[in-house]
């Protein structure tokens, strides 16, 4: 409890002062950037800007849970030995331990955020003056760096900033480890070394003759093609197609096992100049989607879209992890507190509750989101949408639970007593009957984690979820089926969702285990 709160309340003061201070801090600027993108969670005041009232009460509600759970951690009493129990217990069952290292070990990475995956530079030295542009809120241009080209004032792209500074020792660029961003950085068609042998033409890294595209490039981080082959058993056999620097068809080819059957030039100048034009090695083409091409820097290959798989599976990781811990205090806060309720009160208001559950219950979960989903306008669609629609039918299958739990309990001396020392019901329900039912909400977490990252990535896969600008595992999963030539994205999606959703299983089983009220009680 203390480490929570010692968290909750660092990422709250990091969120406010980025807010006030301008710098975008790693997660924590999160809260604030929701707020400004969806349109209802900030409002209008007067003639000033917007005021992002949803990020504010986050950090609000992260700092005081944080000192309420840190202050608890102090003033509280020994812990109590059957609690100890429970965790030592749980602690040698080694799959769940070991998995629970992994969960946290994964949550830390994905808060790293922009350290670890993005296309803005973590620093740039230029003139002797350093800046750090991914952790600033306004994106620098091409003019505040010395580019005074077509596009002084276009947004600066530091991938191509590293090279040219250090083709020219003008300064010193450092990225983050994958210089992609998840969404919205769509990458020029990749290209890899061809290799010449007894002249055929291999593949860098492959000893079978190449198949496929081939081109010699003006620029070759640009895609920016001069001539473009086909090749079969790696020789020249096919069209061949050339443009200029401008980027308009000029020649036309045709090849036959290596020898040229036809040409047509119709460009300014002649065609000996045209072909002699300085330009790169011949390189294989790789449209997309691409395979992975370590030497690229895209470890994973590319999406149909053009993004790097790699970033995009951080970024899906980030979102269910951003999914969750919204998602799981909110369902649990009204479960619990309408179970509790249900079994404590009884009567006229525990029937008409059950009726009410057992009626949205029956409804077929997924068609139903299905159906809000869709029925909400795509400006407002967004994370808080679907975490709305997901948390109205969440809560419900918990009450059971705690419903039983209450009934169990409210009969006992413990509470018996303290109605008559004179609790009210909110003291008895939360202080005293909320504690006994501890192993029930420990238990069940780790499980509806993996329910709600199951559900995202029906949604996203079906094309009901979330909008493109978030990287969902579900959208890269229907890429993949729809790609079954590239089946790098099929393999990489599955392994990370399952590994995932594993890993949480094991953690949540372990818990179960270790919590078994039959394993541990006052009567032992």
């Amino acid at each position: 409890m203390r480490l929570i709160g010692i968290f909750s309340i660092l990422l709250g003061s990091l969120a406010a002062a980025g807010e006030m201070m301008h710098i975008a801090f790693p997660t924590a600027r999160w809260f604030f950037e929701t707020s400004r993108q969806v349109p209802w969670l900030h409002m209008k005041l007067g003639a000033g800007p917007d005021f992002p009232w949803f990020g504010w009460l986050c950090a609000a509600i992260l700092m005081v849970s944080g000192t309420t759970m840190l202050v608890r951690s102090f003033t509280r009493g020994p812990a109590n030995p059957i609690t100890a129990r429970r965790i030592k217990r749980f602690r040698e069952i080694k799959r769940g331990y070991y998995s629970l290292i992994i969960l946290i070990t994964l949550g830390g990475l994905a808060s790293l955020d922009q350290l670890v995956v993005g296309k803005q530079a973590l620093a740039v030295k230029y003139e002797g003056r350093w800046v750090f542009p991914a952790f600033q809120p306004v994106a620098l241009k091409n003019k505040d760096f010395g580019i005074t080209g077509e596009s002084p004032d276009a947004p600066v792209s530091y991938r191509k900033i590293k090279k040219i500074f250090q083709a020219n020792n003008l300064g010193r660029v450092i990225m983050p480890l994958v210089p992609y961003d998840p969404t919205g950085d769509t990458l020029p068609p990749r290209s890899r070394q061809l290799l010449e042998r007894e002249g055929i033409y291999h593949e860098s890294g492959s000893s079978k003759p190449y198949f496929g595209l081939a081109a010699r490039y003006f620029d070759v981080d640009e895609a920016k093609i001069h001539l473009r082959y086909t090749l079969r058993n790696g020789i020249f056999s096919g069209p061949v197609d050339g443009w200029n620097t401008e980027g308009t068809p000029i020649y036309n080819a045709e090849y036959f096992e290596g020898k040229l059957l036809s040409e047509r030039f119709n460009g300014v100048g002649d065609k000996e100049s045209f072909l002699a034009l300085a330009t790169s090695d011949l390189r294989a083409v790789k449209y997309h989607p691409a395979s992975p091409i370590p030497e690229e820097g895209n470890w994973l290959g590319t999406t149909s879209q053009g993004y790097d798989v790699l970033a995009y599976l951080y970024g899906g990781l980030q979102v269910n992890f951003k999914a969750a811990i919204i998602y799981l205090p909110i369902v649990y806060l009204i479960g619990i507190t309408i179970g509790m309720m249900m079994g404590y009160f009884g009567g006229w208001f525990d029937l008409m509750m059950q009726r009410f559950i057992e009626i949205f219950s029956n409804m077929p979960f997924l068609f139903v989101v299905i159906i809000f989903s869709s029925m909400v306008p795509d400006q407002f669609k967004g994370l808080p949408i679907i975490l709305t629609i997901l948390v109205a039918f969440g809560w419900m299958g918990m009450t059971f639970l705690m419903r039983t739990a209450a009934y169990r309990d409210k009969e006992r001396d413990y509470i018996a007593a303290a109605r008559v020392l004179g609790a009210g019901t909110p003291r008895i329900l939360f202080r005293h009957l909320l504690p006994n039912t501890v192993a029930i909400i420990v238990t069940l977490v780790p499980f509806t984690m993996s329910g709600l990252v199951f559900s995202l990535t029906s949604l996203d896969y079906l094309g009901f979820g979330l909008p493109p600008e978030y990287a969902t595992w579900g959208r890269l999963l229907n890429d993949g089926l729809s790609n079954l030539s590239a089946p790098w994205l099929v393999t990489s999606t599955f392994v990370v969702l399952v590994g995932l959703l594993v890993t949480i299983t094991f953690v949540g089983e372990a818990i179960r285990e270790a919590f078994d009220p039959k394993k541990f009680t006052y009567y032992r």
